[in-house]
């Protein structure tokens, strides 16, 4: 009987015992089974960095579609289908497509072990070498020099967004061990655009780039990005540009747009290819506004917003978002996972909000109870209680203050859950 993508999925978080092993070597088997698709892609940009990969993607895919060109891309994790995460000429995959990419996989990679990311990230490579297209975008999964999508010897940009500490257990406890793993997607001679980093994070990723014969592009130095009297502006050799303000909401996401914005000069690209990637850009549960779906309805009075982001510098950017926008008793309805520092996700919340509501993440078993995310809440300083589900959250915000503002946060997995739940 013919099987789904969803079934082989399942099948392949079984060929390796972690889930997280960080090697090439794996990947480099495989690929060789596979023909090296590797080695037969469009001209890739490559982007590492502790946050920001996906919105400075998503903006610099915007920028070239607008120009007309015709792009693949590489995202993880999905939020509500795993289908997300590959889009192929700028569409996302087919289940078909999908279906038969992951079966030839799964026969090219027979019985030896291998993890589902990179079993399927060698699945997205092989469909983009199969692909015509002009671009290829491939965001790191995690660190980068060890991670499956590091396989590109010749990428024609790579590009690091800001890092701060998360995923300590794989990447190191300082912020010069992650930059270093971050840094690892540098490659001879390929223009490396830098976000902003920190003194210790940036002097790593330029020690790097120098070993490297790397041309270095970085925010402060080579390129800067400010917002001024409601306009964005950005300026770099080759001049100033005043652009409106990107569609995607917070203050972070000005860096975000620097990003882009210098990735796409350093491909050639006009201002009007960098005005369409700030203002078209799309990237779910990313300080997303929800207008639709059952949440909404059941509470149609609250403005109802979703965030994935999850570690300490993810909160202090939802705190700056929720800073400038209209004052509105706001309230957090938050699951996050066992991996996380909670309370440093939520201390710079804490002045911002009214109170937090805690959830376990269905269908995760990597959650924190929501008892213990209400614990971490108290000891940052919030009201908190538990709830048994999202929705039950919802109702009890809504009894007592009905015209709220009710952010669902804490983890792209809560995010997912609520995509799905939300239609």
């Amino acid at each position: 009987m013919a099987q789904g993508s969803d079934a082989i999925l399942e099948r392949m978080m079984t060929l390796h015992p972690k889930v997280i092993d960080l090697t090439l070597d794996r990947m480099h088997r495989l690929l060789a089974a596979l023909g090296n698709p590797e080695r037969q892609l469009p001209p890739v940009i490559h982007i590492a960095g502790t946050n920001g990969k996906g919105s400075t993607q998503a903006m610099i895919r915007a920028g070239l579609e607008s120009s007309g060109a015709t792009v693949h891309a590489y995202t993880s994790p999905h939020l509500a289908r795993f289908h997300e995460r590959i889009r192929l000429g700028g569409d996302l995959i087919s289940e078909p497509a999908l279906t038969a990419l992951l079966d030839e996989c799964v026969q090219a990679n027979g019985p030896d072990s291998i993890t589902f990311f990179e079993i399927t990230t060698a699945a997205a490579l092989l469909g983009f070498a199969r692909t015509p297209a002009d671009f290829t975008l491939l965001e790191v999964g995690l660190g980068g020099r060890l991670d499956a999508t590091n396989v590109i010897d010749h990428p024609r940009l790579t590009i690091i967004t800001p890092v701060s500490i998360d995923h300590q257990q794989y990447l190191g406890d300082t912020l010069p061990e992650i930059a270093g793993e971050k840094a690892g997607i540098i490659k001879r001679a390929v223009p490396v655009i830098v976000g902003p980093q920190s003194p210790e994070g940036l002097a790593v990723i330029e020690e790097k780039a120098a070993r490297m014969g790397a041309p270095i592009l970085a925010y402060g130095q080579h390129w800067h990005v400010a917002e001024d009297r409601g306009r964005l502006i950005f300026q770099d050799e080759s001049g100033l540009l005043d652009l409106p303000l990107p569609n995607l909401p917070g203050p972070h996401q000005i860096q975000n747009a620097g990003a882009a914005i210098a990735a796409l000069r350093a491909l050639g690209r006009d201002e009007s290819a960098c005005e369409a990637a700030i203002t078209t850009a799309v990237w779910p549960a990313r300080m997303q506004r929800l207008r639709h779906g059952p949440l909404v309805d059941m509470a149609p009075d609250i403005e109802l917003w979703l965030d994935g982001g999850h570690n300490p510098a993810g909160g202090k950017a939802i705190a700056a978002t929720l800073a400038r926008m209209p004052k509105r008793p706001t309230w957090l309805i938050c699951g996050m996972l066992n991996t996380k520092d909670v309370t440093g996700y939520m201390r710079p919340l804490a002045p911002h909000v009214a109170g937090l509501h805690a959830v376990s993440i269905p269908g995760e078993k990597n959650t924190l109870p929501a008892e213990t995310t209400r614990d971490a809440a108290l000891a940052a300083g919030l009201v908190a209680h538990a709830a048994p589900s999202v929705s039950d959250a919802l109702s009890a915000i809504s009894a007592t203050y009905p015209t709220a503002r009710v952010l669902i946060c804490g983890s792209l997995y809560l995010a997912g859950a609520i995509l799905r739940e939300n239609g």
